[in-house]
């Protein structure tokens, strides 16, 4: 009898924490290194913190991440990767931290959790890399880095619950590969428009129409050495030049930097050592971001209206 309760007692501990202790460990590591992987490249394009050191060249982290499959709802893609390993951290952690009642609750939960969103997580990182490859033809080693993490940490989701019902799991999984898989495909095409870049190499055309204080501005600028460093690929820059409209535009000494690009200056962009495209060179210090037309006219000097 006393036999029987022991077994049984095991029995509901096993039950109440399911998988295996030591992935869940892994998975919060893993998840850590994303989360600050992602969070770093975020907090870089708020321009909270400095240029970061991108391995095998920031050309291409600046091409991956400023394209225009680098945003998604206006905010930077890196910041809901932040999101998702900070989420997969917390499911990791929570039944290693709990105790009681409310771990028996959880522990069974977040496995399918951790499976469902890192899988998730997983298909949306191949159709990145698929991005990377053949449309951005760029690398950046934080998207392999954050690629590989996802990739890992599905893996770890399958050794680490030890599912007892394979069919709901392998149910489940091809339902959430489908599902992110049509969503991400039918965002990537969205806002994919090859007929708005014109010419290879070359920026996409101005479209707004220039007032004549924005073109007494990009006079006043030019005419006092002011320089836009720029990259034909760079949603941010089309961004800026729309701001003075395409007649104005056309009056700014534009430098394209993209090693690809119509006329490029690459070597006299290096030289400068930027952190980002659009760059500012007004006065002789550099400025990046795109700039505020009243916040060109102060650095600048310009007298006039906008």
């Amino acid at each position: 009898m006393t036999s029987t309760r022991l077994s049984s007692r095991l029995s509901s501990r096993r039950r109440s924490d399911p998988g295996l202790r030591w992935v869940r460990v892994v998975m919060a590591v893993l998840a850590t290194i994303g989360a600050i992987d992602t969070g770093a490249i975020t907090l870089k394009r708020w321009g909270l913190i400095g240029p970061l050191s991108c391995p095998g060249g920031a050309e291409g982290c600046d091409k991956v991440l400023n394209s225009v499959w680098g945003s998604l709802f206006g905010q930077s893609l890196s910041l809901f990767g932040f999101l998702a390993y900070t989420t997969v951290l917390v499911l990791a952690v929570l039944p290693l931290v709990l105790t009681g009642e409310a771990r028996s609750a959880i522990a069974e939960r977040s496995w399918w959790g951790l499976f469902l969103f890192s899988g998730g997580m997983a298909v949306f990182s191949l159709l990145l890399m698929g991005l990377l490859v053949f449309k951005i033809k760029a690398f950046c080693f934080f998207c392999v880095l954050s690629a590989v993490l996802s990739l890992s940490l599905f893996v770890l989701s399958l050794i680490g619950g030890q599912w007892d019902d394979r069919g709901q799991l392998v149910f489940r999984g091809v339902l959430v590969a489908l599902l992110v898989g049509l969503v991400g495909l039918g965002w990537a095409a969205s806002v994919d428009r090859p007929a708005a870049l014109g010419t290879r190499g070359t920026p996409p055309p101005v479209v707004s129409v220039s007032t004549p204080a924005t073109l007494a501005l990009a006079e006043h600028l030019s005419g006092s050495g002011a320089v836009m460093y720029s990259a034909y690929w760079c949603p941010h820059c089309h961004e800026q030049k729309e701001l003075f409209g395409k007649e104005a535009t056309a009056k700014l000494k534009v430098i394209e930097c993209a090693a690809d690009g119509v006329n490029n200056q690459k070597a006299l962009c290096d030289s400068k050592n930027l952190e980002g495209f659009p760059t500012w060179e007004i006065n002789g210090k550099l400025d990046s971001g795109v700039k505020p037309l009243a916040r060109l006219a102060e650095l600048s000097g310009f007298k006039g209206r906008l």
